[in-house]
């Protein structure tokens, strides 16, 4: 994309309304405008990274076996009324009534629509193990909507849904969702701790959130210092094989980590003190495993192979896609902007031309340009008739992780010049490899993408 082109609405000041990082840093790089409190449009630069974090959620859920569907925002109370939610769920539930008098709400949640659509046509024991998921626009009418897309009413969510015939397989899909959860994170650029959590209005037994370390956080949360020296990897799962994905649970929730809500002062009183930790944490997804509260509620049955007919035990998972967004910056920025992680980054590298319409560097950055997309790369080319220090200064304001800088002075040489935007390294290099270079840095997101 040549930023000429491009709708890129970047601010110079710092947005009053802004309380935290990343609500001031979208709003400045001009990835969303607030249209109401809590309700964002997603401009473009902001609308191509929620597309890239969705991107990786699709794949890792169905790397891990589970099938997309999409199921409307609007749903009609009645199956609420069914599982006995409707009256208790809140204020935070947007109800509303149609013009034939039917009562209807803008779903928080899918558990009643879901388990709807299951009873109405699954039958037998032989159609499970089955596990259902969407990536939907959600509405929770949070009573204070603030710091951004991080506490919104209106947020893009993926949410998930297993079905089983017994416990054990139900925890086998907890397992499952837990291991996928870790992978999707990582290839996001983040660490994010699965941790004991209360189930609230969901219900649910077992369940765990992941929260991303940050000052903003909501939560406070105590852990042992040594999960943040965990790493998912490369590692080659085989979601089917039960001993493997509880050996992963195992790993990554045998050390304390926990929110306020369930923190238990004398287990953590128990690690070392050196490896003792408080911080604050934004939740980014959880898991619940919820047994037949749904299904018997709703008559979702299964014959068994005996020919008695059963509830199936249920689990639910989500991931605040949105949320992630402004989660990524608040772990991921420095006083100049943004700092995004290859994987989710809106475009992967920034080619600056340092002299527009000097015939040398316009020839230049437009054979790298059509040279990286050609290798399968989205660069974003400066071709403004901007000075090099407002060019400088919007790149590292949106934060693209790799910048190719091109002037005469090094064109003379036969020189460009390749800058991390997390280190600030910089280094010089013939065009061709420069290119080369980030082949090679990118060839990792490039095969996660590839599956």
């Amino acid at each position: 994309m040549r930023l000429s082109r491009y709708f890129l609405p970047v601010l110079k000041e710092d947005p009053k309304e802004a309380q935290i990082v990343s609500h001031r840093l979208m709003l400045r790089a001009g990835m969303i405008k607030q249209q109401a409190a809590g309700i964002y449009s997603w401009l473009p630069l902001g609308y191509k990274v929620l597309r890239r974090i969705e991107r990786i959620v699709h794949e890792e859920q169905q790397r891990a076996g589970h099938i997309p569907l999409l199921m409307p925002t609007l749903q009609p109370a009645d199956l609420w009324r069914e599982s006995g939610r409707y009256d208790a769920y809140g204020e935070e539930m947007l109800r509303i009534t149609d013009r034939h008098k039917r009562d209807m709400l803008f779903g928080p949640t899918n558990e009643e629509m879901i388990t709807d659509i299951f009873r109405s046509h699954v039958n037998s024991y032989k159609d499970l193990p089955l596990t259902l998921y969407h990536i939907q626009w959600k509405f929770r009418d949070e009573i204070r909507p603030r710091f951004g897309v991080m506490r919104g009413r209106e947020f893009l969510m993926k949410d998930g849904y297993n079905f089983d015939l017994t416990k054990d397989d139900a925890l086998h899909a907890y397992n499952r969702h837990l291991v996928s959860y870790l992978r999707s994170y990582e290839r996001m650029g983040l660490q994010a701790i699965p941790m004991r959590a209360d189930g609230g209005p969901i219900g649910g037994d077992y369940t765990h959130e992941f929260l991303v370390l940050a000052d903003t956080g909501e939560s406070e949360v105590f852990y042992d210092s040594e999960i943040t020296d965990l790493k998912f990897g490369d590692r080659d799962i085989d979601y089917d094989d039960h001993t493997q994905c509880q050996a992963v649970l195992e790993e990554f929730t045998s050390r304390y980590a926990r929110t306020d809500e369930t923190h238990d002062a004398a287990l953590f009183d128990q690690i070392p003190e050196a490896r003792r930790r408080v911080a604050r944490g934004i939740e980014v997804g959880q898991i619940f495993y919820f047994g037949t509260k749904y299904s018997e509620a709703m008559g979702a049955t299964v014959v068994t192979p005996d020919g008695s007919r059963v509830p199936v035990h249920m689990g639910s998972h989500g991931i605040g896609v949105s949320r992630l967004l402004g989660a990524i910056i608040e772990a991921s920025h420095d006083d100049k902007g943004i700092v995004w992680p290859e994987g989710v980054t809106p475009f992967h590298v920034g080619i600056v031309n340092l002299k527009q319409g000097d015939a040398s560097t316009d020839s230049a950055c437009e054979a790298l340009y059509k040279e990286l997309r050609a290798s399968g790369f989205d660069p974003l080319y400066d071709d403004r008739d901007e000075r090099a220090g407002a060019k400088f200064a919007t790149m590292d304001l949106i934060g693209l992780p790799w910048r190719i800088t091109v002037g005469p002075r090094g064109l003379a040489n036969n020189k460009v010049e390749l800058t991390s935007r997390k280190t600030g390294v910089s280094e010089e290099l013939a065009p061709q490899e420069a290119v080369e270079r980030l082949k090679a840095i990118y060839a990792p997101v490039f095969a996660s993408d590839n599956g």
